[in-house]
Protein backbone atom coordinates (compact mmCIF):
# COMPACT_ATOMS: atom_id res chain seq x y z
CA UNK A 1 0.00 0.00 0.00
CA UNK A 2 0.94 3.58 0.22
CA UNK A 3 0.81 5.63 2.85
CA UNK A 4 -1.14 9.12 3.16
CA UNK A 5 -0.41 12.32 2.29
CA UNK A 6 2.45 14.18 4.81
CA UNK A 7 4.62 17.06 4.88
CA UNK A 8 8.57 16.92 5.17
CA UNK A 9 10.70 18.46 7.54
CA UNK A 10 14.51 17.98 7.65
CA UNK A 11 15.62 19.89 10.89
CA UNK A 12 19.28 20.80 10.96
CA UNK A 13 20.15 20.70 14.70
CA UNK A 14 18.76 19.11 17.55
CA UNK A 15 17.04 22.62 18.45
CA UNK A 16 15.08 22.92 15.34
CA UNK A 17 13.67 19.62 15.47
CA UNK A 18 12.57 20.12 18.72
CA UNK A 19 10.85 23.42 18.50
CA UNK A 20 8.77 21.31 15.00
CA UNK A 21 7.63 19.10 17.65
CA UNK A 22 6.30 21.53 19.97
CA UNK A 23 5.01 23.31 16.82
CA UNK A 24 3.24 20.29 15.29
CA UNK A 25 1.57 18.85 18.01
CA UNK A 26 0.47 14.97 17.97
CA UNK A 27 0.27 15.44 14.02
CA UNK A 28 3.90 14.68 13.60
CA UNK A 29 6.13 11.68 13.49
CA UNK A 30 9.99 11.36 14.05
CA UNK A 31 11.61 10.04 11.27
CA UNK A 32 15.25 7.60 11.98
CA UNK A 33 15.81 4.88 9.97
CA UNK A 34 12.57 4.20 8.72
CA UNK A 35 12.01 0.54 9.31
CA UNK A 36 9.36 0.33 11.73
CA UNK A 37 7.36 3.27 10.81
CA UNK A 38 7.38 3.81 6.96
CA UNK A 39 5.70 -0.19 7.27
CA UNK A 40 3.31 1.09 9.60
CA UNK A 41 2.18 4.05 7.13
CA UNK A 42 2.04 2.13 4.12
CA UNK A 43 -0.02 -0.95 6.13
CA UNK A 44 -2.27 2.83 7.18
CA UNK A 45 -1.90 1.69 10.47
CA UNK A 46 -0.26 4.74 10.70
CA UNK A 47 -1.24 8.24 9.49
CA UNK A 48 1.47 11.35 10.56
CA UNK A 49 0.39 14.73 9.23
CA UNK A 50 4.08 15.61 9.43
CA UNK A 51 7.32 13.71 9.34
CA UNK A 52 10.45 15.32 11.17
CA UNK A 53 13.37 13.33 9.33
CA UNK A 54 16.59 13.73 12.38
CA UNK A 55 19.05 12.53 9.24
CA UNK A 56 20.37 16.23 8.81
CA UNK A 57 21.62 15.87 11.99
CA UNK A 58 24.96 16.22 12.17
CA UNK A 59 25.04 16.15 16.02
CA UNK A 60 22.64 13.11 16.32
CA UNK A 61 25.81 10.48 15.38
CA UNK A 62 29.06 9.41 15.96
CA UNK A 63 30.48 7.09 18.66
CA UNK A 64 32.82 9.00 21.62
CA UNK A 65 34.88 7.31 23.81
CA UNK A 66 34.24 9.08 27.31
CA UNK A 67 36.75 6.66 29.26
CA UNK A 68 34.27 4.98 31.81
CA UNK A 69 31.78 5.22 29.19
CA UNK A 70 31.19 5.14 25.40
CA UNK A 71 28.68 7.91 23.98
CA UNK A 72 26.49 6.94 20.74
CA UNK A 73 24.80 9.40 18.54
CA UNK A 74 21.18 8.13 18.21
CA UNK A 75 21.61 8.96 14.60
CA UNK A 76 24.36 6.17 14.14
CA UNK A 77 23.52 3.03 12.21
CA UNK A 78 23.95 -0.89 12.74
CA UNK A 79 26.27 -0.51 10.17
CA UNK A 80 28.03 1.74 11.44
CA UNK A 81 28.19 0.27 15.12
CA UNK A 82 29.78 -3.14 13.20
CA UNK A 83 32.24 -1.31 11.61
CA UNK A 84 33.63 0.67 14.81
CA UNK A 85 37.17 -0.33 15.94
CA UNK A 86 36.17 1.35 19.94
CA UNK A 87 33.12 -0.83 20.25
CA UNK A 88 35.21 -3.93 18.83
CA UNK A 89 37.62 -3.24 21.70
CA UNK A 90 35.59 -2.17 24.85
CA UNK A 91 31.74 -3.33 23.90
CA UNK A 92 32.25 -6.17 21.46
CA UNK A 93 28.69 -7.32 22.35
CA UNK A 94 27.07 -4.23 20.22
CA UNK A 95 28.31 -5.63 16.92
CA UNK A 96 27.31 -8.99 17.74
CA UNK A 97 23.89 -7.76 18.54
CA UNK A 98 24.29 -5.30 15.25
CA UNK A 99 25.05 -8.43 13.19
CA UNK A 100 22.00 -10.22 14.17
CA UNK A 101 19.20 -7.25 13.14
CA UNK A 102 17.46 -7.94 9.97
CA UNK A 103 20.18 -7.43 6.90
CA UNK A 104 22.83 -5.88 5.78
CA UNK A 105 20.58 -3.37 3.51
CA UNK A 106 18.71 -2.56 6.70
CA UNK A 107 21.67 -1.65 8.90
CA UNK A 108 22.95 0.54 6.09
CA UNK A 109 19.87 2.75 7.60
CA UNK A 110 18.69 1.39 10.62
CA UNK A 111 19.96 3.69 13.54
CA UNK A 112 20.63 2.69 17.29
CA UNK A 113 18.10 5.77 19.02
CA UNK A 114 15.22 4.35 16.17
CA UNK A 115 15.97 0.47 17.96
CA UNK A 116 15.74 1.75 21.60
CA UNK A 117 13.17 4.61 21.39
CA UNK A 118 10.52 2.57 19.56
CA UNK A 119 8.85 0.95 22.37
CA UNK A 120 9.02 -2.46 19.98
CA UNK A 121 9.20 -5.53 22.13
CA UNK A 122 10.58 -7.17 19.38
CA UNK A 123 13.68 -5.11 18.43
CA UNK A 124 16.78 -6.54 19.64
CA UNK A 125 18.90 -3.32 21.11
CA UNK A 126 16.36 -2.40 23.99
CA UNK A 127 16.95 -5.86 26.20
CA UNK A 128 21.04 -5.32 25.79
CA UNK A 129 20.71 -1.99 26.46
CA UNK A 130 18.95 -2.63 29.71
CA UNK A 131 21.76 -5.47 30.44
CA UNK A 132 24.62 -2.93 29.73
CA UNK A 133 22.60 -0.27 32.56
CA UNK A 134 22.94 1.83 29.82
CA UNK A 135 21.62 5.74 30.07
CA UNK A 136 19.76 7.42 27.52
CA UNK A 137 20.31 11.25 26.90
CA UNK A 138 16.87 13.55 25.94
CA UNK A 139 16.35 16.88 24.87
CA UNK A 140 12.77 18.47 25.06
CA UNK A 141 10.82 21.45 25.20
CA UNK A 142 11.77 21.49 29.50
CA UNK A 143 15.76 21.13 28.55
CA UNK A 144 17.99 18.00 28.36
CA UNK A 145 17.48 14.92 30.70
CA UNK A 146 18.47 11.10 31.26
CA UNK A 147 16.55 7.88 31.45
CA UNK A 148 18.08 4.75 32.47
CA UNK A 149 17.31 2.46 29.63
CA UNK A 150 16.22 -0.16 32.87
CA UNK A 151 13.37 2.61 34.10
CA UNK A 152 12.75 3.64 30.11
CA UNK A 153 10.09 0.56 28.87
CA UNK A 154 6.42 0.74 30.21
CA UNK A 155 4.42 -1.44 27.56
CA UNK A 156 4.75 -2.12 23.90
CA UNK A 157 5.58 1.48 21.82
CA UNK A 158 4.88 2.87 25.55
CA UNK A 159 8.31 4.62 26.80
CA UNK A 160 9.29 6.89 29.89
CA UNK A 161 9.73 9.77 27.07
CA UNK A 162 7.76 12.65 27.43
CA UNK A 163 5.44 14.66 24.71
CA UNK A 164 8.26 16.35 22.33
CA UNK A 165 11.46 15.34 23.39
CA UNK A 166 13.75 13.45 21.79
CA UNK A 167 16.41 10.24 22.52
CA UNK A 168 19.92 12.36 21.37
CA UNK A 169 22.02 10.20 22.77
CA UNK A 170 23.00 6.73 24.36
CA UNK A 171 25.98 6.54 27.02
CA UNK A 172 27.23 2.77 27.93
CA UNK A 173 29.55 2.03 30.68
CA UNK A 174 32.35 0.31 29.69
CA UNK A 175 32.23 -3.28 30.92
CA UNK A 176 35.75 -4.50 32.81
CA UNK A 177 38.87 -5.76 30.61
CA UNK A 178 38.15 -9.38 30.06
CA UNK A 179 34.25 -9.67 30.58
CA UNK A 180 32.50 -12.49 28.80
CA UNK A 181 29.43 -11.68 26.57
CA UNK A 182 27.11 -13.41 24.20
CA UNK A 183 23.59 -12.69 22.74
CA UNK A 184 21.69 -15.35 20.82
CA UNK A 185 18.97 -15.21 18.81
CA UNK A 186 16.60 -17.19 17.56
CA UNK A 187 14.38 -16.36 14.50
CA UNK A 188 12.52 -17.73 11.69
CA UNK A 189 14.41 -16.39 8.89
CA UNK A 190 16.50 -13.23 8.35
CA UNK A 191 15.35 -10.48 8.78
CA UNK A 192 12.83 -11.53 11.15
CA UNK A 193 11.95 -10.45 14.81
CA UNK A 194 13.68 -12.84 17.51
CA UNK A 195 11.33 -15.88 18.71
CA UNK A 196 13.42 -15.36 21.75
CA UNK A 197 17.30 -14.11 22.40
CA UNK A 198 18.97 -13.37 25.22
CA UNK A 199 22.16 -10.96 25.90
CA UNK A 200 24.66 -11.94 29.13
CA UNK A 201 27.50 -9.62 30.08
CA UNK A 202 29.55 -11.41 33.34
CA UNK A 203 32.72 -11.59 34.61
CA UNK A 204 34.77 -14.19 36.59
CA UNK A 205 37.25 -14.25 39.50
CA UNK A 206 38.87 -17.52 40.98
CA UNK A 207 36.45 -19.32 38.51
CA UNK A 208 33.05 -18.35 39.76
CA UNK A 209 30.80 -15.56 38.68
CA UNK A 210 31.87 -12.15 40.19
CA UNK A 211 29.04 -9.94 38.21
CA UNK A 212 26.23 -10.93 35.71
CA UNK A 213 23.32 -9.51 33.95
CA UNK A 214 21.00 -11.10 31.68
CA UNK A 215 18.35 -9.28 28.75
CA UNK A 216 15.80 -10.60 27.45
CA UNK A 217 14.10 -9.83 23.77
CA UNK A 218 10.58 -10.19 22.72
CA UNK A 219 9.04 -12.38 25.28
CA UNK A 220 6.88 -9.85 26.95
CA UNK A 221 5.66 -6.42 26.06
CA UNK A 222 8.97 -4.51 27.24
CA UNK A 223 12.55 -6.31 27.04
CA UNK A 224 13.55 -7.81 30.45
CA UNK A 225 15.88 -7.56 33.07
CA UNK A 226 16.26 -11.06 34.26
CA UNK A 227 17.53 -9.50 38.09
CA UNK A 228 16.26 -12.74 40.01
CA UNK A 229 18.13 -15.16 37.19
CA UNK A 230 21.34 -13.30 37.15
CA UNK A 231 21.42 -12.61 41.10
CA UNK A 232 21.42 -16.73 41.07
CA UNK A 233 24.64 -17.17 39.24
CA UNK A 234 26.44 -14.90 41.33
CA UNK A 235 29.65 -16.87 43.27
CA UNK A 236 28.35 -20.11 41.24
CA UNK A 237 30.91 -21.69 38.96
CA UNK A 238 28.07 -21.84 36.29
CA UNK A 239 27.68 -25.55 36.81
CA UNK A 240 24.58 -27.42 35.09
CA UNK A 241 22.34 -26.96 38.37
CA UNK A 242 23.01 -23.23 39.14
CA UNK A 243 22.42 -22.39 35.23
CA UNK A 244 19.22 -25.03 35.10
CA UNK A 245 17.97 -22.41 38.54
CA UNK A 246 18.84 -19.09 36.78
CA UNK A 247 16.77 -20.64 33.52
CA UNK A 248 13.94 -21.32 35.32
CA UNK A 249 14.06 -17.90 37.38
CA UNK A 250 14.56 -16.26 33.59
CA UNK A 251 11.21 -17.91 31.69
CA UNK A 252 9.29 -17.41 34.85
CA UNK A 253 9.01 -13.59 33.89
CA UNK A 254 8.12 -13.92 30.47
CA UNK A 255 5.02 -13.58 28.93
CA UNK A 256 5.15 -13.90 25.37
CA UNK A 257 2.19 -13.88 22.75
CA UNK A 258 1.40 -17.08 20.48
CA UNK A 259 1.82 -16.11 17.01
CA UNK A 260 3.60 -17.20 14.18
CA UNK A 261 6.93 -17.78 15.67
CA UNK A 262 4.66 -20.47 18.04
CA UNK A 263 2.96 -20.76 20.72
CA UNK A 264 3.76 -19.22 24.14
CA UNK A 265 5.01 -21.81 25.83
CA UNK A 266 7.71 -22.93 23.06
CA UNK A 267 8.82 -19.13 22.93
CA UNK A 268 9.50 -19.15 26.69
CA UNK A 269 11.36 -22.27 26.54
CA UNK A 270 13.44 -20.99 23.58
CA UNK A 271 13.88 -17.71 26.05
CA UNK A 272 15.69 -20.29 28.59
CA UNK A 273 17.38 -22.18 25.64
CA UNK A 274 19.34 -19.10 24.18
CA UNK A 275 20.16 -17.99 28.03
CA UNK A 276 22.12 -21.11 28.57
CA UNK A 277 23.31 -20.91 25.26
CA UNK A 278 24.84 -16.81 26.13
CA UNK A 279 25.97 -17.82 29.45
CA UNK A 280 28.39 -20.63 27.94
CA UNK A 281 29.32 -18.86 25.22
CA UNK A 282 29.83 -15.95 27.91
CA UNK A 283 31.78 -17.56 30.49
CA UNK A 284 33.90 -19.10 27.56
CA UNK A 285 35.25 -15.50 26.88
CA UNK A 286 35.41 -14.27 30.16
CA UNK A 287 37.68 -17.69 31.26
CA UNK A 288 39.88 -17.11 27.66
Amino acid sequence: MIPGPFAYHRPSSVEQAVRLLADLGGEARLLAGGHSLIPMMKLRMAAPEHLIDLAGIPDLKGIRDNGASILIGAMTTQHELIRSDLLAAKLPIIRETSLLIADPQIRYVGTLGGNVANGDPGNDMPALMMCLDATYHVVGPSGDRTIKAREFYEGAYFTALEEGEIVTAIEIPVPPAGHGYAYEKLKRKVGDYATAAAAVVLTLAGGRVASCAIGLTNVSETPLLAEEAATILIGTSLDPASVAKAVAAAEAITAPASDGRGPAEYRTKMAGVMLSRALQRAARRAAA
